[in-house]
């Protein structure tokens, strides 16, 4: 007989049907990756935030980008700026797929002072007003404007449909976050028929929901726009010396003081969320919400399906052989338990719990891994014990090392969270040479 919490992650799904229509066949999509992610402190010395990895053999902007396919928008831009390189190789390599000749592709657009020879982008908004020439060619309906540093699943095309039926200038996504929270986010009063009254910008007192005391509505960053009505309102913007040239913080507030915004439910367009159960939507700004986000994935069921062949995320990885596991002594067992282990993977004569494990690590004998994000290329030497970890890209952590066990000791050397994640690179461990990100 089978036990009722076995991992069955479509058993109890709502169906997946995309809005795929001529709507999002006529939308350009802008996708803005240029930001660090500041708050995932070393975690971005080398990369952009949508280029870190997530989830065991991805990198956080796939989802975005896998939302944008699976819903039918294939003709995409991706703006880029801070320390780009391995984002626009992950995207050369990964994201070369779509058809080009019928008009499909993924195109990144680096910030390359095309308005003005002595700016970069200098906002969300003035990043796709620079490439307001690439729009025009595709002479899309719709611009949907996304950000690429959150992990989600979302069919557009619903989002796109409820835009035009609500005759609306500009619609924004938006999800419920616990007020507490709010502060971090652009927050949103709208009226019962969905339409904007007020927004603003990671306000220090957020307004929460009428008749829901401990809920606010915040902004996922995910807009669409009438194509001639972001042309007009990114130049209005782009000649106010005031400006800082961010849609949160400038061009949001200003169509909703003077036109039509309409706020769409993340709980009407989410993808693969249960009966019953909270849309999945996270910011992994921080490295505990990282932490959290990717631990989440080890459990049983978890709140972010990565098996739902119906919508699927796609990224690209390396060819490799499968994980494998060696050693079946007392003391010295291969194992991994309530874990997620990648392609390349060697664990020798050790135990891994609650873990996951991204391509081409190696544990050697006699260490135990619990509770850990350990990126690709990772070498961990034997006897060494790490709780509570998150190890960047390449590092070797030494024989013998123990981590996450006295929070003290490892504030020597690593960065160590309010919540007692560590996070170790290489460089802390003095291993700067040839980094690749």
């Amino acid at each position: 007989m089978k036990r009722p919490d076995e991992f069955e992650p479509e058993q109890h799904e709502l169906p997946a049907t995309r809005f795929v229509s001529a709507l999002t066949r006529d939308t350009f999509a802008v996708l803005l990756a240029g930001g660090r992610g500041s708050r995932l402190h070393q975690l971005t010395d080398w990369r952009a935030k949508p280029a870190v990895p997530f989830g065991g053999k991805f990198r956080i902007i796939d989802f975005t980008l896998s939302n944008c396919v699976n819903s039918g928008v294939k003709r995409v831009a991706v703006a880029t700026q801070y320390k780009a390189h391995s984002l626009i190789r992950h995207i050369q390599r990964g994201w070369s797929f779509l058809e080009g000749r019928f008009d499909e592709f993924i195109d990144i657009v680096p910030a390359a002072q095309q308005v003005s020879e002595s700016a970069w982008y200098q906002g969300t908004a003035d990043a796709v007003y620079q490439n307001l020439n690439v729009i025009h060619r595709s002479r899309p309906r719709h611009v949907l404007v996304v950000s690429g540093d959150h992990i989600y699943k979302m069919d557009y095309g619903r989002m796109l449909a409820e835009h035009v039926s609500r005759d609306a200038d500009l619609s924004v996504a938006c999800v419920e976050v616990p007020l507490a929270e709010a502060s971090q986010f652009g927050i949103m009063e709208a009226d019962v028929d969905g339409r904007v009254l007020g927004f603003a910008e990671k306000p220090a007192t957020p307004k929460a929901i009428p008749g829901n005391p401990g809920v606010a509505l915040a902004s996922m960053g995910v807009y669409v726009f009438d194509t001639a009505f972001l042309f007009e309102q990114l130049q209005r913007d782009a000649s106010d010396p005031e400006s800082s040239h961010d849609f949160g913080k400038d061009v949001i507030p200003h169509c909703v003081a003077h036109h039509r915004v309409h706020a769409h439910r993340f709980a009407e367009s989410c993808v693969g969320t249960p009966h019953g159960a909270r849309p999945y939507w996270r910011d992994v700004g921080t490295i505990d919400a990282y932490w959290e986000a990717n631990m989440e994935l080890t459990k049983v069921t978890p709140e972010l399906n990565l098996y739902d062949r119906d919508w699927p995320i796609w990224t690209w990885q390396e060819q490799l052989p499968p994980a494998k596991f060696v050693f079946d002594d007392d003391g010295r067992r291969g194992m991994a338990v309530d874990s997620l282990v990648s392609g390349g993977d060697v664990i020798s004569g050790s135990t891994v719990r609650r873990s996951l494990l991204f391509s081409n690590v190696r544990v050697n004998s006699f260490s135990t891994i619990e509770d850990s994000v350990v990126l690709p290329d990772v070498r961990i030497g034997r006897g060494v014990t790490l709780r509570r970890c998150v190890i960047d890209k390449g590092a070797e952590i030494p024989p013998g090392t123990t981590i996450g066990v006295d929070p003290q000791e490892d504030r020597r050397r690593f960065h160590v969270t309010a919540r007692g994640v560590t996070l170790v690179t290489p460089e802390m461990l003095g291993q700067s040479l040839h980094r690749i990100a």
